[in-house]
């Protein structure tokens, strides 16, 4: 079945990825807004209240998209060694730098990248500047005015494996690596000791299965970015005079290139995955805020409060480009490929929210 699907997706790969891509980032951006799925509230609950529970639905989007990306390459869908997260070229210095840049700057502005997202699709004013905002720093980070920074910190702290030795950036090649134990074997016993630790901690909390809209948050973003991978891994065509890159659910530079496609629509011809996902996710958030009856403009409360957000944003857009993805695109996309750089700007992310946090929290 899988592989009359692969035909049909390679005849018309357009089509398939513009209106499948559409109609997941549309799913993706009603669940965001429908069950108040916050990374940065997550952290904000923690830290504050002591209660993981929105924490630990971020990291249940982790493991679905984890178990799912294994189901889809056992299929013979897809390989994560395929897609952009597992390339030798390990470039730690930018996951760690660039996750907490973004963290913090997801603090400052209210929300990361997807949560903006999914306000301005319901008429948040405010988000849909930063999100202005967000695409203009991430290229100029990508090739404008600061990518020459952004190149000479990847020259500093980018490591090449294949001089060690190693095919790629997956927790089980630094396992094989460091062991000498075999490679395949490796990658299984990291995935599946990482799929324990994140299952324990998820089921460690009774309130957390207790609370149907965060399961369903967690569950339901972990199958889209599933969804993601599934839709780019059947339109993979080695053939074609323009190939569909492996890919799934992200959205620092996709949001450029949303407003880039707008300004150029006609040269570009059609939208890609990242495109196509970034308006599904606009009007996910618009469908969300209709059904909810949350339909309404917003707009900064005061000059200090747009400094603020703007600051967060630029923020946003610079340090999603160095780490090479967001709160979605490192920690939920990412991490499904068990990419060591994921996990990294995992951490760095939550690590730079807390600062940022603390910080405020001082100057208060």
């Amino acid at each position: 079945m899988l592989d009359s699907w692969r035909d049909i997706i390679i005849e018309s790969p357009d089509f398939y990825i513009g209106y499948g891509g559409l109609l997941i980032g549309t799913v993706f951006g009603f669940i965001v807004f429908w069950t108040n799925f916050c990374t940065m509230g997550s952290i904000s609950d923690f830290m504050n209240f002591g209660d993981f529970r929105r924490f630990r639905a971020w990291m249940l989007a982790g493991l679905v998209a984890i178990l799912g990306v294994y189901g889809l390459q056992k299929a013979g869908v897809m390989n994560p060694a395929d897609s952009m997260y597992l390339t030798v070229n390990f470039g730690w210095l930018g996951n760690v730098i660039g996750g907490i840049l973004f963290g913090v700057g997801m603090v400052l502005s209210g929300g990361c990248v997807s949560r903006n997202l999914v306000r301005a699709g319901g008429g948040d004013l405010r988000s849909l500047l930063l999100l202005f905002v967000i695409g203009v720093f991430g290229y100029m980070t990508i090739g404008g005015i600061l990518g020459p920074l952004r190149v000479s910190w990847f020259a500093i702290g980018t490591v090449n494996l294949a001089d060690s030795g190693m095919q790629s950036q997956s927790v089980g090649a630094f396992l094989a690596h460091l062991t000498g134990m075999d490679e395949a074997r490796a990658e299984s016993v990291a995935l599946w000791v990482i799929v324990a630790l994140m299952a324990a901690f998820i089921l460690y909390s009774k309130s957390f299965l207790k609370s149907p809209l965060l399961l369903a948050s967690g569950i339901g973003i972990g199958l889209c970015v599933v969804a993601g991978w599934m839709l780019t891994g059947l339109a993979q065509d080695d053939f074609a005079d323009v190939p569909v890159a492996l890919a799934s659910l992200t959205y620092v530079r996709p949001t450029g290139d949303m407003m880039d496609y707008l300004m150029r629509q006609t040269a570009l011809g059609a939208p890609s995955f990242a495109v196509v996902t970034t308006f599904g996710a606009l009007l996910g958030g618009f469908l969300g805020a209709l059904v909810k009856r949350d339909l309404r403009l917003k707009t900064f409360a005061n000059n200090s409060d747009t400094v603020r957000n703007i600051f967060g944003a630029a923020i946003m857009g610079i340090g999603g480009v160095l780490a090479l993805g967001c709160t979605v695109g490192q920690a939920v996309t990412g991490v499904s490929t068990l990419a060591l750089g994921s996990f990294i700007t995992f951490a760095c992310i939550v690590l730079g929210g807390m600062i940022a946090m603390k910080v405020m929290e001082w100057l208060a």
